[in-house]
């Protein structure tokens, strides 16, 4: 059962010293950047008809180097999330590149008829060239002065689709 109460936690505030104050812990978050906390700490607020009362200030601070446990406190209840492990399949592939494909123009030229087409994470693809489907790619690819770079693995990768799978080892010929 949980209780009523967020768990306390030791909140460092910002400024020069190490100062603390013991807030409540309502949420853990883990992002690509490491884990945030939902804090809330003590403070003061002004009443609309002019009093000064207790109040909760709540943020998002980073954690370990907002945060500290206070002895003996459990945090085991403590609403969490946590980044979906990724699968085994794509730690042993690694990053995947962008999808889509991107025509580098050559001479300055309008029009898909001289240029190189590259994966959109290529050394040698244009900066904010927009993504082409591989259907427009192929199309693109079939003209004459468009050719496929080899260094980003289009050629390797469209090449196929263009001359069909068996093109170069045909048994008769």
């Amino acid at each position: 059962m949980q209780s009523a109460d967020p768990p306390p936690i030791r909140v460092i505030l910002p400024g020069p010293g190490e100062q603390e104050v013991v807030g409540r812990l309502h949420k853990r978050q883990q992002t690509a950047g490491g884990w945030l906390y939902k804090v809330s700490v003590p403070a003061w607020s002004n009443t609309q008809d002019g009093r000064v009362e207790p109040a909760w200030y709540t943020v998002w601070v980073q954690a370990p180097a907002h945060v500290r446990p206070v002895d003996g406190v459990s945090y085991d209840d403590v609403p969490t999330e946590r980044l979906p492990k990724p699968s085994a399949v794509r730690e042993m592939l690694g990053p995947r590149r962008p999808t889509g494909w991107v025509l580098q123009r050559l001479d300055g030229q309008r029009g898909p008829d001289r240029g190189v087409i590259h994966a959109p994470d290529c050394d040698e693809a244009p900066q904010g060239a927009p993504a082409l489907t591989v259907e427009t790619a192929l199309d693109a690819a079939e003209k004459a002065g468009v050719r496929l770079c080899a260094l980003c693995g289009a050629a390797s990768e469209l090449g196929p689709l263009l001359r069909g799978f068996d093109h170069g080892s045909d048994p008769d010929g």
